[in-house]
């Protein structure tokens, strides 16, 4: 089935939960339409970007790393010449990442996932290469332990971070554009979004602010841009908590934006296309000891 060669997830033995998305991933063709068309229908790509997830750490319906993943790749390739693959984990085949122009982390901390393991030097490579990076809400941290010995890396890289656990809170805010003329900022206007919010994020100098929302009275970034010394681009943001949050067209739009910018793709005017019907941003089924 050419769908598996695209969207991989990684040849670990299946879980319960790993069947739940796969349930998911295979309902999406009768829904999707286009999207899971013959690939000689398709044309030509020319902008690789792989996201990476995992299975499920947090409590339903947050945290939905793979679903979610698979939902961005269906936004990301109404853009005309992007071809989007899903990993579950980071790719164990080095194939999966040659030519890549960006790589989306929506996952547990992103640092560790990154840099710790027998692919880090490969990752550091592709950093160096000019390589997109985008890290989504948990990915944009690094834990307290690792932080001496992650942290500085993983700041040049992103342009920001989020120190695991210095603190968090639930709450609703308006989500504010501090650079409206910045790209990702195209096709939606600020509104109101109710997620979890985290508190006192590490912001490079060399990083531009970009998002922000007002939590226990205060202003707090939740969104930044950097563009690496060298080449490449960076976008991370702290949001992302909910899976409700990605039916909200604005904020799949500034998602899908983002992941365009990094890979370097022209964003159009209007915003990326980010079409999507009820049953495409549904749930997968829920499994049966979770429930």
């Amino acid at each position: 089935m050419k769908f598996f060669d695209r969207y991989r997830l990684t040849a670990r033995a299946p879980s319960t939960m790993r069947r739940a998305v796969l349930l998911f991933v295979v309902s999406l063709p009768a829904i999707g339409g286009s999207l899971f068309a013959e690939e000689a229908d398709s044309p030509a790509t020319t902008t690789k970007i792989v996201l990476i997830g995992h299975e499920l750490d947090h409590p339903w319906a947050t945290h939905m790393y793979l679903p979610t993943c698979q939902l961005l790749a269906m936004c990301l390739e109404q853009t005309e010449g992007v071809e989007a693959i899903v990993s579950d984990g980071w790719p164990t085949d080095e194939s999966v990442l040659d030519g890549v122009s960006a790589i989306v982390m929506y996952s547990s901390p992103g640092a560790e996932l990154m840099l710790d393991g027998p692919h880090a030097r490969a990752a550091q490579e592709l950093m160096k290469d000019g390589v997109g990076l985008v890290a989504i809400h948990w990915a944009t941290a690094v834990k307290e332990a690792n932080k001496e010995r992650l942290g500085r890396r993983y700041l040049q890289y992103l342009g920001g971070m989020w120190v695991h656990f210095v603190g968090l809170t639930i709450g609703d805010s308006t989500l504010a554009q501090l650079q409206p003329d910045h790209p990702i900022c195209r096709g939606w206007q600020p509104y109101e979004l109710n997620d979890e919010f985290y508190l006192n994020p590490t912001i490079s100098e060399a990083a531009t602010p970009l998002l922000q929302v007002q939590a226990q009275g205060n202003d707090l970034v939740v969104g930044w841009v950097h563009e690496r010394p060298g080449g490449g681009r960076s976008f991370g943001t702290t949001l992302g908590h909910f899976h409700r949050n990605f039916k909200i067209e604005a904020f799949r739009r500034m998602m899908v934006n983002g992941v365009l910018w990094s890979a370097g793709v022209e964003v159009p005017e209007e915003g990326a296309p980010v079409d999507v019907t009820a049953a495409d941003v549904a749930l997968p089924p829920r499994p049966e000891e979770d429930r």
